[in-house]
């Protein structure tokens, strides 16, 4: 019972964090305690373009779809085909889906999925806005996905699963809904060291993507458990810059990187 109010407490948290960032109430950063957050302002180019997104990506993608919420660029890697069907887990303003939906062609689908209602609105504007007829934005949480069986060729996530209390449940049902021979594309935030019980138990630290990092070994046997082959989990060491800015004071470099996660669905 307590470990069920523990998760409820999180995704409260994560809800009400990423709804303020989505009105607008709040600045870009994960943590409210990060120095991005103070007088010296990063924006959300700023960000994507050092996580490796190109000028163009960006201003081909609608207006405020763009919040700077990642660790990486999973379109860049995802090797994505016209005419198959991505989805997006956590999927915020939309904008690793805009440029997804670009390289499927309308021919190819794409589908976001976000538990936090306002950024699900912002999403759907934003398609509206940029006359996205291959994006659909769902409602739902990433444990429990509004997706059919078999039916996705390609699942990306972006810095979206370390935030989910029930690590193993999300690739459960990640590999439910990908075909036969789908793959995952991710870049999320592992731990390569066990995190101090004081960090581990800070809610900011979780919200800000760090507390909830899964260890490198663990996250390779969460995903070989649920069934996935040719799992691949590549720490991004050079990350560690940006994210010793995360939470200065408490070096959480020394403890998360950002990590190009890959895997298959026989």
């Amino acid at each position: 019972m307590i470990k069920k109010e523990e998760d409820k407490a999180i995704k409260n948290t994560v809800k009400g964090r990423y709804g303020q960032i989505a009105r607008g109430e709040s600045d870009i950063c994960c943590n409210p305690n990060v120095v991005c957050c103070g007088d010296n302002i990063i924006t959300p180019d700023q960000i994507s373009r050092d996580l490796g997104y190109s000028r163009g990506e960006m201003n081909n993608s609608p207006a405020g779809s763009n919040l700077g919420l990642g660790c990486g660029n999973p379109v860049a890697i995802a090797e994505l085909r016209e005419g198959e069907t991505v989805l997006d887990l956590g999927s915020g303003g939309g904008f690793d889906c805009f440029l997804a939906a670009r390289q499927v062609g309308p021919e190819g689908k794409v589908i976001g999925v976000d538990m936090t209602s306002a950024m699900l609105e912002r999403a759907q504007k934003n398609a509206v806005d940029g006359g996205f007829k291959n994006v659909e934005f769902r409602f739902g949480e990433i444990e429990r996905l509004p997706i059919t069986d078999n039916s996705v060729d390609v699942i990306m996530s972006n810095c979206v699963i370390n935030l989910a209390p029930d690590k193993k449940r999300v690739f459960v049902e990640a590999f439910r809904v990908l075909k036969p021979g789908g793959r995952l594309c991710i870049f999320d935030v592992v731990a390569t060291a066990p995190l101090p019980d004081d960090l581990r138990s800070d809610l900011d630290a979780y919200v800000g993507c760090i507390a909830g990092a899964t260890l490198v070994d663990d996250m390779v046997a969460i995903m070989e458990a649920a069934g996935y082959i040719e799992v691949r989990v590549e720490p991004q060491c050079q990350s560690r810059e940006q994210i010793k800015n995360w939470m200065p004071e408490k070096h959480v470099e020394n403890y998360v990187v950002s990590a190009l996660i890959r895997a298959v669905k026989p």
